[in-house]
């Protein structure tokens, strides 16, 4: 759709009046103690809930003072690094982990089989959706192609505003089984379309985890290795859940607790979710590296990278922006786990595709970035590589297209969001609504 260009010129020519008008200084947030980000100086988040499906330890209380220490990352009670182990391998790890997430406990065998089978059996699609509604407008922002469609398919649920608990988790399941599809035939009908290239449906394989069936899915020839589908599976259980704080679970929680259907709240979710400080993170890792490589003659030169990133870091490279992207973290402090966990999954994949020399690039720069980073700033807390500085290099190297990279992002965390939307309907609480203070000065009406 073009923009009309009476209205651009208009919104042109006032928008310095919002500046004007809607810009708040600093001093007054500090006059009146608010938190900018619900964060206070040291990083630490305003408390605004309790839940019982996760937990993130970034610092530990050693005689009486607040010692950082290196991140951990639990889910119902259970660490993930021992759930990865126990799953990652068996192809179905996402799906078990999600039991746990939805319903409290590990799944027995049988609970899990049951739980795959029901998963399975809701990857379908109203007659005709993916033609008339996925195929009807595509563009490259997938995660707006999902959001209509997540929304369109309440028009298909006659219970689709029930309030009740099984109507509620009835949607959840069906959503995370369908994720995959919504997103992978997005990009699909985008790349016909719009790039001009062929087109491909494949349906999903009910024998299939989620991790294969995407990377089936998306593929032409439909073929994956053993290996890809275990690293798939378990970026998947790492980005599918994250202390319940996080912009898009909160937005999860806020709209549940106002008595909002599921297709509202999760799209309201994905909106948060698609946005470029939340799940879009690891995209600018990969724009960064490209950048890095194009202009650091020599990949094994430790000085001559230390000089680029330093470059990056004041303003000076890339995007101007001062950011080393995929380093440091807004709640760890130590160290992520996720990303701690996954390196491991990163370097066997790399040997499988050829990329040891990227490996390597990423791994100097893993190394000389938290250096460049405290060298050059006041920080108050260590600086270390978070799991999007690996996740983009790990899609890559699967094939998997940029624009499909916030959408995996989304088929994890639906699990996570689906788990905090059933304890906010079980535990019934008041609407969400957090108080702003005015600082509006009051002006009278000027008369002739």
């Amino acid at each position: 759709m073009a923009y009309h260009s009476t209205i651009m010129e208009y919104a042109e020519k006032l928008a310095g009046k919002c500046i004007e008008n809607d810009t708040i200084s600093d001093d007054l947030f500090a006059k009146y103690g608010v938190n900018r980000g619900l964060r206070d100086v040291n990083g630490k988040g305003v408390l605004t809930g309790l839940t019982n499906i996760s937990k993130i330890v970034s610092f530990k209380d050693e005689d009486g003072k607040r010692v950082p220490c290196d991140g951990e990352l639990w889910y119902r009670g259970y660490n993930v690094e021992e759930l990865v182990k126990a799953y990652a391998g068996e192809g179905f790890g996402f799906e078990k982990t999600a039991y746990l997430l939805l319903f409290g406990d590990l799944p027995l065998e049988e609970e899990a089989k049951d739980f795959i089978r029901i998963l399975a059996k809701s990857r379908s699609l109203p007659t005709n959706f993916t033609r008339d509604v996925i195929m009807k407008a595509p563009g490259k922002d997938i995660m707006n192609s999902m959001a209509r469609s997540i929304l369109t398919l309440s028009s298909y649920d006659p219970k689709a505003l029930s309030g009740t608990l099984e109507d509620n988790l009835r949607q959840c399941m069906m959503l995370t089984a369908i994720f995959p599809m919504l997103a992978v035939y997005a990009y699909h009908a985008y790349n016909h379309y719009e790039n001009l290239e062929s087109m491909y449906i494949h349906r999903p394989n009910p024998r299939k985890s989620t991790a294969e069936n995407f990377l089936m899915m998306l593929r032409p020839d439909k073929t994956y290795t053993k290996m890809e589908a275990d690293v798939l599976d378990v970026a998947l259980m790492l980005h599918m859940e994250h202390g319940g704080g996080n912009n898009s679970t909160f937005t999860t929680r806020v709209v549940t607790s106002s008595g909002s259907d599921t297709y509202a709240t999760i799209t309201a979710a994905m909106s948060s979710l698609k946005g470029p400080k939340h799940g879009g993170a690891n995209i600018k890792v990969m724009e960064m590296m490209d950048d890095i490589r194009e202009n650091v003659k020599d990949h094994r030169d430790e000085d001559e990278i230390r000089a680029y990133l330093t470059r990056i870091l004041r303003g000076e490279a890339f995007d101007h922006k001062g950011l080393i992207y995929g380093m440091g973290h807004a709640v760890y402090s130590v160290s992520d786990p996720r990303e701690r966990i996954f390196k491991g999954y990163v370097e066997k994949l790399a040997v499988e595709k050829n990329c040891e020399e990227d490996l390597a690039l990423y791994s100097a720069i893993e190394k000389i970035a938290p250096e460049v980073i405290a060298g050059d700033r006041h920080i108050y807390k260590g600086v270390s590589p978070n799991v999007d500085f690996y996740s983009g290099f790990v899609y890559n190297m699967l094939g998997i297209p940029t624009e499909l990279y916030t959408p995996l992002f989304a088929i994890a965390r639906i699990a996570g969001w689906s788990a905090h939307r059933l304890e906010e309907i079980i535990g019934a609480g008041k609407i969400l609504r957090p108080a702003y203070m005015s600082v509006m000065k009051e002006r009278k009406m000027e008369t002739e």
